[in-house]
């Protein structure tokens, strides 16, 4: 997913400053043009990375609920120069987590 990801990202665009993944959920800090739309780039990246997942990989949707990838909510912040630093301590953390055993609750 991750390679997905950062060839979706390259193709519109859209610089990936920081990505990990979670037990089920994907982590990533990106910088935008001002004229991308923030909606508009999450529907397209959870929506080119399904199909091209399941291109590569067809036998996954057998184990998804309604052969569906990704839930349709997500969460969106801006990051400041006084955070970024803290967010990309955070990303970075979920694979450390996942290596360790841990799970969020």
């Amino acid at each position: 997913m991750k390679d997905i990801l950062s060839e979706l990202c390259k193709d519109h665009e859209i610089t990936i400053e920081e990505m990990e993944t979670d037990k089920d959920h994907i982590h990533m800090l990106i910088s935008l043009k001002p004229q991308h739309y923030i909606p508009t780039v999450v529907k397209t990246l959870k929506g080119h990375s399904a199909r091209r997942l399941f291109k590569r990989h067809p036998e996954i949707k057998e184990f998804l609920c309604r052969g569906h990838l990704w839930n349709p909510s997500y969460f969106i912040a801006t990051v400041s120069e006084n955070t970024e630093e803290q967010v990309h301590g955070y990303i970075q953390n979920q694979k450390e987590k996942m290596i360790g055993g841990e799970t969020n609750a």
